[in-house]
């Protein structure tokens, strides 16, 4: 069986590079068409016998997988220790926090629920705890305050006895939510599920399906969205939930405001690393890709923009007519208006009982 370089870090508590440049040194640079050193015994040994030495366990140890390392999971145990099992790890030798994704056996615990890769490029983790309501003991409030704490979050695809690397995360904002979920007798329960964010990790791995390609585009008949059918994901339900409302009121009104003048409102799904992205909405004869807002104040209005602005780049990427817009309810103050205008988005506003488009 083979060794690679993954492996001898964590059993040696080595950088990488400096394995690779060992390797190099003896044996030249890898033949084309190959990205990653496969080591027979000898060289493996090789390897050891440079960096293996009397003081080598004196050293603190250090994070040395790369993002795509498969390694087995006792192999990180060997090296770092901490929990066997359970998808949080916590090892005593590292401030690292390590985190184990599996659809396949999350599933029976209802972890499948909400876990997984979001829209907005994070990734949903469910919290441990397989019986009755989670609660913050152990792996739960490591994870909770990760990032107050200044601890890495590593995230892990699991496949059987082994385990591929994706990146460091950190925890997003909300840090978590509570949500229902099945517990292992498929009795309901509450759940926690964290919130967490990329700071140098390859999130399309995440993505177990066959992924569309960057660029590519799908559009379906739109239907008004309905405000009844809006889950909150947010701790604070009251403000949020009418909120939303507000919103998805604006979006159906301005649908319909659309047909009335012979257009076409359309749903549009495009896809980026990994994730299925949908505007709210999208204008054919006009190429409008249309974000709403429930608000003109100014944090909603600047994440309108590099929504839209995203949104609009993958849109003529797969070579659609897109023109950037923002729904909003009523104007902004005259800086965003100028700034939207700079930025060439479209800015729709409700009027009475239609819109206004200012251009």
């Amino acid at each position: 069986m083979s060794t690679t370089p993954a492996q001898l870090s964590l059993e040696l508590n080595v950088n990488q590079k400096r394995i690779r440049d060992v390797l190099r040194e003896r044996y030249g640079t890898l033949p084309d068409g190959v990205t990653r050193w496969e080591l027979d015994d000898a060289q493996a040994n090789l390897v050891r016998s440079r960096f293996t030495g009397a003081n080598r366990t004196l050293d603190p140890k250090v994070w040395t997988l790369e993002i795509g390392d498969t390694v087995l999971r006792r192999e990180i145990h060997a090296a770092y220790g901490g929990q066997e099992q359970g998808g949080i790890i916590t090892p005593r030798a590292i401030p690292d926090i390590l985190v184990i994704t599996s659809p396949e056996s999350g599933a029976r615990h209802g972890y499948d629920a909400f876990e997984g890769l979001q829209e907005d490029g994070s990734f949903l983790y469910t919290g441990e705890g397989q019986y009755g309501d989670q609660v913050f003991t152990r792996g739960n409030v490591a994870l909770r305050d990760a990032a107050e704490a200044g601890r890495p979050i590593r995230l892990f695809t699991k496949q059987g006895t082994s385990v591929t690397y994706v990146g460091e995360f950190t925890t997003g904002d909300p840090a978590y939510t509570i949500r229902e979920i099945p517990d292992s007798e498929n009795a309901r329960r509450k759940g926690i599920i964290f919130k967490l964010v990329p700071v140098v990790a390859d999130i399309e791995a995440l993505d177990p399906r066959p992924s569309a390609p960057t660029g590519d585009v799908r559009i379906a008949s739109w239907m008004p969205p309905e405000s009844s059918s809006y889950v909150v994901e947010a701790p604070v339900l009251l403000n949020d939930r009418v909120a939303s409302r507000i919103e998805f009121a604006l979006q159906a009104d301005f649908g319909r405001w659309i047909e009335a003048r012979g257009q076409t409102p359309r749903a549009l799904s495009l896809a980026s690393a990994g994730a299925t992205i949908k505007p709210d909405l999208y204008v054919e004869e006009t190429g409008w890709i249309v974000e709403a807002k429930k608000s003109p104040a100014r944090e909603y209005v600047r994440t309108a923009i590099g929504q839209v602005l995203d949104y609009a780049l993958l849109a003529r990427n797969s070579g659609r007519a897109a023109v950037p817009a923002i729904l909003l309810p009523s104007r902004p103050v005259p800086h965003l208006e100028s700034l939207l205008s700079d930025l060439g988005i479209v800015l729709i506003v409700r009027e009475g009982d239609g819109f206004s488009v200012i251009d």
